[in-house]
């Protein structure tokens, strides 16, 4: 569960309060190193991305976001795996420009998750493209996704988050697994 002043801290640092979004980051810290650990845990690490990396850039985007609206710390702990999810995808996306040449060159998507090859980048980006395709069918089931594929939370953490059951997470996981098996061929 989140400490007590972490929702606190959420809203005096969406007013513009800096000490406070300092402060949130010091509070949430570990709570963003483990789900940034548990995303990276199964796969190789690079040189540009690591648990701490991953941390930081999702403070940096908190901080370069201007005004959010996040209510408490589950929300909290939504929006930190949408940014994960963005910047696992902006990396395999700069690392398939860099790749193929640049901006000049197009980007074959291929199927692997680790984002120290070239078949990483390119999973990841079709895991995106076909997760932002599914959300219009599905939103809470891409939702849930994105928290397990993207952040690497649990059953229970995603539960928790989406104020539903376990079990409806499971099911949840299992239709859209289909679906995208589906989608990605």
């Amino acid at each position: 569960m989140e400490p007590p002043a972490l929702t606190a801290l959420l809203q005096r640092a969406q007013e513009g309060d800096a000490a406070a979004a300092d402060a949130l980051f010091a509070e949430s810290y570990p709570l963003l190193t483990r789900l940034a650990r548990a995303r990276l845990s199964a796969h190789v690490r690079t040189p540009t991305l690591d648990t701490g990396s991953l941390v930081h850039e999702a403070y940096l985007r908190f901080v370069n976001a201007g005004r959010l609206h996040i209510e408490d710390g589950l929300h909290f702990r939504r929006w930190a795996s949408k940014v994960m999810r963005s910047v696992i995808v902006d990396l395999a996306r700069k690392r398939n420009a860099e790749r193929r040449g640049g901006d000049l060159a197009r980007i074959t998507l291929t199927s692997d998750l680790a984002i120290s090859d070239e078949a990483g980048a390119d999973i990841i980006l079709k895991v995106h493209e076909a997760l932002t395709t599914f959300a219009e069918v599905d939103e809470r089931a891409a939702q849930v996704v994105e928290m397990r594929y993207f952040a690497g939370m649990t059953e229970v953490e995603v539960a928790t988050v989406l104020g539903v059951t376990e079990r409806t997470v499971r099911r949840d996981w299992e239709r859209a697994r289909l679906m995208l098996q589906e989608m990605l061929r």
